[in-house]
């Protein structure tokens, strides 16, 4: 662990990289988590930290710090690095962890059996983090996207179970695009998504009316329509009780597997679609990470920059590590059986802190938004079911220049927010399954709300490092524009 220097294009400022064990001296868990600190550039520095992490399992927290809401990003598609207005930390300390073990730079013996088992080994190393960095008392806000719909929760409902703010003082939770469902999440609301986003779907009348014929008989239409109502119908059937799934609850009906007919068929259409962004199109971007698309892919003669010996001894990370993106070997020791963190865990940290976000890019595919709103219309908390408003709120991006076009963001209302008894939910326009990829000054104000810095999603307070740019009154924004619905509000 030392002060990084990255100096290839400029000075990226005060950072911290290197690896910390999960446990005490003498403890049987053998395994180190890497990590990449970033202290705020904020005048309002309070005693507080954010915590990223990304999904998989088993994918990199770097790639999020690269390519997201780091102080430096490299997209895809882009020459080289560049400074990013939009880092989070500029607003906080943040700290990007790379685990369980066995992801990216992390090392060790894989042990962890489930969700509960990962939050108990982080939990270890952050004890370790807080000691180093002399960060005790600080308030800790949990946020990640993807599989860390798992993790975030766990991790953060067992920190607030070891009643100890010296270490744990769990304040709120943002997660993007999460996987938090049981049930039928992912075919249930795939031709809703397909008749949305048809003119990036260009599918045959054939395709169409097979995909459209099969939600019909297999029972999506009319599990849709009947769950995601405001208020909630009642409680949703276990998976298995599900529609288009067999009696063993092994396989799913002849026909009904609409999801995969819907990739496969874009697939053939557009060799380059991206599952995390369904408005890409061919040629495939190069990416210094490998992972521009669906699938895994690196230009010839391209190395991946985390691989990068250079790169690793910069960051102080393993020379013997041969890092990927994502692990390609499995981060728990067998199946991890653990219930989604929407049955029970975000239910209990919405409870225990009231301060919990939930956002989906309407143009992710991997896991589609009205599968996450069907699986919050099952969740209780607050002692009731689901939301019961419907969403229309405006999310609104106060107005701001921008100066370079590398690091620009777009502005006004970009999307729809709603919120109940400490849960908000936001839906985001011109995003894909990365959010703060797609939508930087969004998810920059998300963090604001988050850290209680403004009221909520519709507030037309100026960015700090933008105070002087005029804002419409609020009364002028209207509703939000990312609905769901049928046909033309589908999604």
């Amino acid at each position: 662990m030392a002060m990084v220097s990255v100096t290839d294009h400029f000075d990226v400022g005060e950072s911290y990289a290197g690896t910390l064990p999960v446990g005490e001296v003498g403890d049987s868990v053998d395994g180190r988590m890497f990590f990449w600190f970033f202290p705020t550039t904020s005048a309002n520095d309070s005693k507080e930290i954010i915590i990223w992490l990304n999904g998989g399992p088993g994918c990199s927290s770097l790639s999020g710090l690269l390519q997201e809401n780091g102080p430096f990003l490299w997209q895809s598609g882009t020459f080289k690095p560049y400074a990013n207005p939009w880092s989070w930390h500029h607003l906080s300390n943040v700290v990007w962890v790379e685990q369980p073990i066995g992801t990216g730079f992390s090392t060790g013996t894989v042990t962890a059996e489930n969700e509960d088992d990962v939050a108990q080994q982080f939990m270890g190393f952050w004890k370790n983090f807080v000691d180093a960095f002399g960060m005790h008392e600080y308030k800790v806000y949990i946020t990640g996207e993807s599989y860390a719909g798992a993790y975030c929760p766990y991790i953060a409902s067992n920190m607030l179970d070891a009643n100890d703010t010296r270490y744990f003082d769990v304040k709120g939770m943002l997660i993007y695009d999460p996987s938090i469902s049981g049930g039928s999440a992912t075919n249930a609301p795939t031709n809703y998504f397909v008749q949305h986003w048809s003119n990036v779907m260009p599918f045959n009348d054939s395709t169409v009316a097979q995909i459209a014929n099969a939600s019909k008989e297999c029972g999506y239409d009319e599990y849709t329509d009947k769950y995601l109502t405001f208020p909630p119908y009642g409680h949703q059937p276990d998976i298995c009780q599900g529609p288009g799934i067999n009696a063993n609850c092994t396989h799913y009906l002849p026909g009904c597997d609409i999801f995969d007919l819907a990739i496969n068929s874009i697939s053939e259409a557009n060799p380059g679609f991206n599952i995390y962004q369904v408005a890409q199109l061919l040629p495939v971007p190069d990416d210094v990470l490998g992972f521009p698309y669906t699938q895994m892919f690196l230009s010839p003669g391209q190395q991946l920059y985390f691989n990068r010996n250079d790169v690793k001894q910069a960051i102080h990370a393993p020379k013997d590590v041969n890092w990927t993106i994502c692990s390609d070997e499995h981060v728990f020791n067998g199946t991890d059986d653990s219930d989604p963190s929407s049955y029970r865990t975000i239910p209990d940290v919405i409870d225990r802190t009231k301060n919990v976000q939930i956002a989906h890019g309407t143009m992710d595919m991997v896991l589609l938004a009205n599968a996450t709103l069907l699986a919050i219309q099952n969740m209780t908390w607050g002692g009731r079911l689901g939301f019961h408003r419907e969403p229309r709120e405006p999310l609104f991006v106060p107005h701001h220049p921008n100066p370079a076009v590398e690091g620009s963001s777009g502005q006004g209302v970009l999307g729809t927010w709603h919120s109940e008894r400490g849960l908000t939910w936001a839906l985001v326009d011109l995003a894909g399954h990365q959010v703060p990829t797609w939508q930087a000054a969004v998810s920059f104000r998300q963090i604001e709300v988050l850290l209680g810095r403004v009221a909520n999603l519709s507030d037309t307070t100026a960015f700090p490092m933008y105070a002087d740019a005029s804002q419409p009154a609020a009364s002028t924004l209207g509703s939000g524009t990312a609905l769901y619905g049928f046909g033309a509000e589908r999604i």
